[in-house]
């Protein structure tokens, strides 16, 4: 005997009158006690109804998965309203991730091969909706022939179950290549819509199926002109745009056709220049039209002004009010920027004017935008701009805006002077922001700059006295006083403010660094290194001077107790060497000192006698404090040849000392124009560590997009992958994509590299593995 139950709108009912979640609880594990109880008796005429409450019951998100044999045998059921709630709930209950839904691929076949075309569209919308790739196999020559019925809904409906076998099962494009032809002469919207989804699948996985449909592009020009010109049917018409949606989808089309092949390009430009001139864009729907528009105009080989166009139309999405036009307008644009860039330079005023909208993503983009615009004829006003940007831009895009501040300036720099202040101002604002390098940068540009060590020594030592708090700028100044405090107290330079400074308020300046619980242990020493050098600078007696070295003889951090008790020692037993020692810095250039010549130099003349071989010994005893100087020890072996390199090492100070021959870089996969570098450095302080710089470009036509790069090493290393510059590598050479690597080697042993490279390319994924045994030696010996 069937158990009553409730019926579908009475448990619709109760469930929505529960007032507690208990309540709810309860009236549905009574039903589904009700519906198990049914199923077990096998109840023929009721069994569709029970299932549709257990379908309900499912959608709110309670277990049903008793019911999937239930759906096999309504799927079987003769009758139609059997079928509907089955393929209803085999759709809804089964998935590729069980193997029940195998079971119901012969009554698919049965019912597509029948000649009522509501079986056939539950069949084709089901098998659209869960079939795996082996029903996809099974069933396709009966889709295909489904694909030439007569009836216009059944056509529609094959069409869709086509997309989704050839997105499961790409190796099918060759049985669905001859209908395609056929189906682009249909009126019927639908058909014609999934007709066009259909092969653009089939042109993205099939380079064959792409060159066999070269051939219809004439059609497609055909069908949007008509679209734009005459419209196709007032139903499908959108705010006063002829069927957007179709629109579009022949837009991507030919977008994909026109790729890298001239007479394609050339047979559509003329439709698109009218596509772009009599688009209506008050409306999203015109807009959605034309920006598909332009991506076509910049994705195939259009003409010239065609691309002009399309990068005003850009431009005109820009001044949109809706924000999300601005944002796909900024993300176009900054693909266009190595491309043509002189036709985007024309909206820089605009672009700039979106680094104030309040939308965090928007800003963002601008000043990716605004920074790529950079260049020599505009680097004085785009900086200005920038660098009120950075006054009050969120913190999480300071450190962008900064560095890209800061690269801009080192490649367009008009002056050297302008180059300074813009540092300077970069380092004012937001010191805490900046990259690592931007003190080494600053310290040689000035020590590079002659002319200009007054000037700049100036303008350090006023932003110090103001501010204290941003560590870059502090050890920059502190450096600088140091290297050049004669010329901060003779107030002889005419292109600075007059500024009238005392011996005791540059000491006091710098006691206050050292005593400020802001200042970092790097920054201390970049204070007491410029206290030292002040010795030999200042007129005035030194005793304050040795009172606060001295006192950080007994420091708790090592590397300052260090320097104090070498520099106490240079006070007390070798001060008549000390202004030849803490003499100004050698100019360096980038790449480290070029001392190759000296060197060889050097060598040629290390057996004749050295006359200065008895200082050299005494500057050595004082590296070896601990053990106590002897003026009748024996001499050490001659020194290394490296001007300076005695200097350097006794007083270790921030200027890091000559690099070692650097190591290759090394090519490890290319492919269709991407390409994947690795470039090497150790550095000196940490000789187990070794830092890789993955660098990726692209020299083909189109991006590489969603790019990751995954590294393994054995497990005697320790890898730290750091987050990649970013996930696209544009097209045409654009800027390349880089990721570094940090791989810590203890034990110094050989190195094996093993990388994952995935990515999208030309609607292609892409996942290569491979090993990278062929290492220079020196990046572990």
């Amino acid at each position: 005997m069937v158990v009553s139950s409730l019926k579908l709108q009475e448990l619709i009912q109760e469930i929505r009158e529960a007032k507690t979640q208990a309540q709810e609880r309860e009236v549905i594990q009574k039903e589904c006690a009700h519906i198990r109880a049914s199923f077990r008796d096998g109840d023929p005429l009721h069994r569709h109804r029970q299932l549709a409450k257990l379908l309900y019951v499912h959608m709110l998100g309670y277990p049903a998965h008793f019911g999937q044999m239930e759906c096999l045998k309504l799927i079987a059921s003769p009758r139609f309203t059997d079928k509907r709630v089955g393929y209803l709930g085999a759709m809804l209950l089964l998935d590729e991730r069980q193997d029940a839904h195998l079971l119901i691929t012969n009554s698919i076949k049965n019912d597509l091969s029948q000649g009522i075309q509501a079986i056939q569209g539950l069949a084709l919308c089901t098998l659209s909706t869960m079939g795996s790739a082996e029903m996809c196999r099974d069933l396709a020559n009966e889709v295909e022939k489904l694909l030439l019925q007569p009836s216009p809904y059944v056509r529609k409906k094959a069409v869709l179950t086509a997309v989704h076998m050839i997105r499961k099962v790409p190796e099918l494009s060759n049985l669905f290549l001859p209908p395609c032809a056929q189906l682009l002469r249909e009126r019927h919207h639908g058909i014609l819509l999934g007709t066009i989804t259909l092969i653009t699948e089939l042109c993205e996985r099939s380079p064959a199926a792409l060159k066999h449909f070269r051939k219809v592009v004439p059609q497609l020009v055909h069908i949007l002109r008509s679209l734009v010109t005459t419209g196709y049917s007032t139903e499908h018409s959108i705010s006063g745009v002829s069927d957007p949606f179709l629109q579009v989808q022949i837009l991507r089309l030919l977008r994909i056709l026109g790729q890298n092949h001239e007479e394609s390009s050339e047979t559509m430009n003329d439709l698109l220049a009218q596509v772009a001139t009599n688009t209506n864009t008050s409306r999203n729907a015109g807009s959605a039209v034309l920006f598909e528009t332009v991506l076509t105009i910049l994705d195939i080989r259009s003409a010239a002004g065609l691309r002009v166009l399309a990068v005003n139309i850009l431009g005109r999405f820009l001044l949109n009010s809706d924000r999300n036009i601005r944002y796909v307008a900024l993300m176009s644009l900054l693909r266009l920027v190595q491309s043509d860039h002189s036709a985007v330079q024309r909206h820089r005023p605009t672009v700039v004017d979106c680094l104030r909208d309040p939308d965090a993503s928007l800003s963002r983009r601008a000043l990716e935008l605004s920074l790529a615009l950079v260049n020599s004829s505009n680097v004085r006003a785009m900086t200005q701009e920038l660098q009120g940007f950075l006054e009050s831009c969120p913190p999480d895009l300071r450190a962008t805006c900064a560095s890209g501040i800061l690269l801009a300036a080192e490649r367009f720099a008009p002056s050297k002077r302008w180059h300074i202040d813009t540092i300077l101002h970069v380092l004012t604002t937001a010191g805490a922001y900046v990259r690592d390098d931007a003190v080494a940068n600053l310290t040689q540009l000035i020590g590079g700059a002659q002319e200009l060590h007054a000037y700049s020594v100036r303008r350090l030592y006023s932003a110090l006295a103001k501010d204290i708090s941003q560590q870059p700028l502090v050890q920059v100044a502190a450096w600088c006083i140091g290297e050049y405090g004669d010329l901060l107290l003779e107030g002889s330079c005419e292109e600075a403010e007059p500024l009238q400074v005392e011996e005791e308020e540059v000491l006091a300046l710098l006691e206050r660094v050292l005593q400020s619980h802001m200042s970092l242990p790097a920054t201390r020493g970049y204070a007491l290194t410029a206290l030292m050098k002040l010795s030999t600078r200042l007129r005035g007696d030194n005793n304050r001077i040795r009172q606060v070295v001295s006192i950080y003889g007994s420091c708790m951090d090592v590397e300052l107790q260090q320097r104090a008790v070498e520099y106490n020692t240079l006070f007390r037993k070798y001060d008549h060497m000390r202004a030849a020692i803490l003499e100004k810095m050698p100019l360096m250039e980038r790449g480290g000192p070029q001392v190759d010549e000296k060197a060889k130099e050097s060598e040629e003349e290390e057996a004749a006698p050295n006359p200065t071989e008895p200082q050299a010994s005494k500057l050595l005893d004082l590296l070896d404090l601990l053990d106590g100087p002897s003026a009748d020890a024996h001499h050490p072996p001659p020194l290394d040849p490296t001007p300076g390199g005695t200097l350097i090492n006794l007083l270790d100070l921030p200027c890091a000392p000559p690099p070692p021959a650097p190591i290759p870089n090394l090519r490890v996969f290319e492919r269709e124009g991407l390409q994947l570098n690795l470039s090497f450095v150790r550095p000196p302080g940490t000789p187990a560590l070794l830092l890789i710089t993955v660098t990726a470009t692209n020299t083909s036509a189109g991006d590489v997009t969603h790019f990751i790069c995954q590294a393994a090493v054995p497990k005697s290393f320790q890898l730290q992958l750091q987050a990649p510059s970013g996930d696209t590598v544009p097209a045409q050479g654009g800027l390349p994509m880089t990721q570094l690597l940090r791989i810590l080697n203890p034990n110094k042993a050989p190195l094996r590299l093993k990388l994952r490279l995935t990515y999208n390319h030309f609607g292609q994924s892409v996942q290569e593995i491979f090993e990278v045994n062929n290492l220079p030696v020196e990046t572990w010996q």
